[in-house]
């Protein structure tokens, strides 16, 4: 009665998918919410629109669009499978590519907050003392948007361990591939094994927890030594 056999493929793959997803978005993300901070752009409102797109639309519409947009009957999933021989729907790439534009707003609003918050006048000072753009950004802009880096990465890693519709509709459930843990929670409960879905979804409970704990904590000590 108490052997419960669970497989933890899906846990490591969902951990693969938010470590490779939050580096992605770290690296775009980062320089586009710079230049949104700085811009007077006319179409910053609309940008901004666009990246916030994910905060409003529910999952399975846009897992659906990015279904039909990555499938091979599509240029890019065709342009995709011409190169690498390989298809982005119900594979990890294309699990990959989902979280990344679910996951955006997460690492976009923080950091565009956190550079917004940046001293004009510190970035001018160092100017006049010969720093170019580019060492005002990384030692002077980055480390006072350290609080916003945190969150940025503590939401990203948190949002993507969690997600559902996106990956279900562009992965589908495809055991050591797709099949992250939302995904195996779902499938758990549908074949009525509740014990193996109390552990899985135990244990994201505890870890979401956990991410909210670190992110208050991390915060507020990071604002206390700025």
């Amino acid at each position: 009665m108490f052997d419960i056999v669970i497989d933890w493929t899906p846990v490591w793959l969902t951990l693969q998918l938010a470590t490779t997803t939050t580096i992605i978005l770290l690296i775009i993300g980062t320089p586009l919410a710079w230049w949104l901070a700085r811009t007077q752009c006319w179409c910053k409102s609309m940008i901004e629109a666009v990246i916030s797109l994910p905060l409003v639309l529910p999952p399975t519409v846009l897992g659906f669009y990015l279904l039909v947009i990555l499938s091979p009957q599509n240029w890019v999933g065709q342009l995709w499978l011409s190169i690498t021989g390989t298809r982005l729907v119900f594979t990890f790439t294309g699990l990959v590519i989902g979280s990344v534009l679910f996951s955006l707003p997460f690492v976009v609003q923080p950091l565009q907050n956190a550079f917004s918050s940046v001293s004009q006048r510190i970035l001018e000072a160092a100017a006049t003392l010969g720093a170019t753009p580019l060492d005002r950004f990384f030692t002077i802009a980055i480390p006072l948007a350290r609080p916003g880096f945190l969150t940025a990465i503590t939401l990203s890693f948190a949002h993507t361990v969690g997600e559902f519709g996106v990956v279900l509709m562009i992965g589908g459930s495809i055991p050591g591939k797709t099949q992250v843990l939302s995904i195996a929670i779902y499938e758990h409960v549908e074949k009525l094994e509740f014990e193996q879905a109390h552990i899985l979804a135990g244990g994201m409970l505890l870890f979401s927890f956990l991410t909210l704990i670190l992110l208050y904590s991390t915060n507020k000590y990071s604002l206390k030594k700025l």
